[in-house]
């Protein structure tokens, strides 16, 4: 890779189903890159059918092993490019934003020391935020029992009840917390009560250490929905159920790492209260739902360029990357 583009990133990001993964994986082998994963869920190893997990390649057909880093043990190979942050943790712990962007920035500058290009793909949009536009969240270090009391809280009095509790302290979080993920009411309202201040409040920007260029997919709704309901059906056929009763039965039922959508909705079709094919389409009609919050989320970046094919797309990244 030439000396001037040694501070450059590419980002591809949208709603899920839109092809964020085939894009970059066809970049990276164009412009010999390697791709970190921006996905709050595929850090999880074991979660991988219901995250649609890239598949990983042979450990037998890696002939490169001369690759060394700090990421040498966590290192994950797919159509023979290199993945970072994936299957990096158990789905009973716990993994912030704040410690993806700590992370995403140590493997960008070690894919940049192999004088390669960093592609960063996923759809979780405070993981992009905390990375492209330099989003520093409060330094505050969890508090078990403060957790385990929301987490109580929100099992018996339901999710929206603990939102609106959040709300009242923070009148913005209305605006930048997810009301649907568990995983970032908490953060947030944890941070507001141990703080006393507004978990919004907290929140800082710096400059970004890197040159992003951002690439946004999105495809028309109909098309889009046909791709959700496929993806949903796949998963099903490549057994997402057993997947799910093999995780339950390793790590209990009660991760937050499993209210992720195909997960809670198919734990409830193990529990009895739900039927399968009723479980199939509330996990359709989420994702669908989850896909327009993360386009409503990125389309607030006003520095993402939607494009929608793929000649466009590489010679937007070859003019981005030439001296």
């Amino acid at each position: 890779m030439a000396k001037n583009k040694l501070n450059k990133v590419i980002v591809i990001v949208g709603p899920t189903a839109s092809g964020k993964t085939d894009l970059a994986l066809k970049l990276a082998k164009k412009y010999s890159g390697e791709i970190i994963s921006a996905d709050s869920r595929q850090i999880y190893r074991g979660m991988d059918i219901g995250t649609a997990k890239v598949t990983q390649d042979q450990i037998s057909n890696i002939k490169n092993q001369s690759y060394k880093s700090k990421f040498e043990n966590r290192k994950y190979r797919s159509s023979g490019i290199f993945h970072y942050l994936i299957d990096i943790k158990n789905p009973n712990q716990d993994y912030s934003a704040g410690q993806f962007k700590k992370d995403a920035t140590k493997a960008i500058r070690a894919i940049l020391r192999k004088g390669k290009l960093p592609i960063i793909v996923g759809g979780t949009g405070l993981y992009i935020s905390s990375l492209v536009n330099g989003l520093v969240l409060p330094p505050v270090k969890e508090n078990k029992k403060l957790r385990a009391q929301i987490e109580s809280e929100i099992k018996t009095k339901g999710l929206d009840f603990v939102f609106k509790k959040l709300v009242a302290l923070d009148r913005k979080a209305a605006h930048v917390v997810d009301r649907r993920n568990p995983r970032r009411i908490i953060r947030a309202l944890e941070v507001a009560i141990l703080t006393g201040e507004p978990f919004t409040a907290q929140r800082k920007i710096e400059k970004p250490s890197f040159d992003f260029l951002q690439i946004g997919l999105s495809l028309p709704k109909d098309v889009l929905r046909q791709r959700i309901e496929r993806r949903v059906d796949q998963m099903i056929k490549r057994g997402l159920v057993r997947e799910v009763k093999n995780l339950v039965k390793k790590y209990g039922e009660n991760q937050i790492a499993f209210d992720a959508i195909g997960y809670r909705e198919i734990i409830d079709f193990l529990n009895g209260k739900t039927g399968l094919n009723e479980a199939i389409e509330k996990i359709k009609k989420n994702t669908w739902h989850y896909a327009r919050r993360q386009l409503a989320w990125f389309k607030r970046d006003k520095k993402v360029n939607w494009l929608d094919n793929i000649k466009t797309i590489e010679s937007t990244a070859k003019k981005w990357l030439s001296p």
